[in-house]
């Protein structure tokens, strides 16, 4: 994964460049808990968009987000991280045509893969649909170390105090913060927060989601259910 020239220029000016990803697909998923989904509706898309297996992982996706009262929300984790890291990593420019795009999690269970922010967007907002609080998740860049490159994952907090849990599509087993020597976390963001990580893994918050242009034209494309077509024809 690429470095964005957004986080370039975060990381040698000190200032909040918020680019954020809170999705609404298809007009039914908001950066809310428990929203209403529209299961049927999804499906079809899929089938129309990206044919009739596309429309199975859809209904399996479906069957996911049924609640459960025995399980516990690290048991929601659990199945969340096992069921994305089942999907194939392909480059954006393979898959899109082009260097960056951040997937719905819709287009990503159509075409059956993405890079690490389609994986951690796509458990995010599947981890909402289960009742998990806004409050509890970031979707987090960090450097990954052995890669020598930016990475993304997506972080649990139990409560505002704990190290988090990582979920991630590179080292399938969620594994507390502070045992991924591996990852150094520069910036994170929820539905309605952006934190950036300062010295001795102290994060501030800094700034509204609602003030950014990226998310304005993101959402706009989405209340159109407006859904892009890969670049590569896949055949998973």
């Amino acid at each position: 994964m690429r470095a964005p020239s957004f986080i370039v220029a975060m990381l040698s000016k000190k200032t909040a460049t918020l680019l954020i990803l809170v999705m609404t697909f298809l007009t039914t998923i908001h950066a809310e808990p428990k929203t209403s989904l529209d299961g049927p509706k999804i499906v079809s898309a899929l089938e129309e968009n990206y044919g009739e297996r596309a429309a199975k992982r859809g209904t399996a996706w479906l069957d996911l987000m049924q609640a459960d009262s025995s399980s516990s929300e690290n048991d929601e984790l659990e199945k969340v991280n096992r069921f994305f890291n089942m999907f194939h990593f392909i480059d954006d420019i393979d898959l899109w045509g082009v260097k960056n795009y951040w997937a719905t999690p819709v287009e990503f269970i159509g075409v059956n893969g993405g890079d690490c922010e389609d994986y951690s967007i796509a458990k995010y907002f599947t981890l909402l649909e289960l009742g998990i609080s806004d409050e509890k998740m970031r979707i987090t860049m960090v450097k990954a170390v052995n890669l020598n490159q930016y990475h993304m994952v997506l972080a649990y907090y139990a409560t505002p105090a704990s190290i988090p849990l990582i979920l991630d599509n590179i080292d399938g087993v969620i594994r507390p913060a502070n045992t991924r020597k591996d990852l150094i976390p520069i910036y994170s963001f929820n539905g309605s927060q952006l934190w950036l990580n300062k010295d001795r893994g102290r994060s501030v918050a800094n700034g509204n989601a609602s003030r950014i242009k990226a998310w304005r034209d993101l959402r706009q494309r989405m209340n159109t259910a407006k859904l892009k077509q890969p670049k590569l024809k896949l055949e998973f």
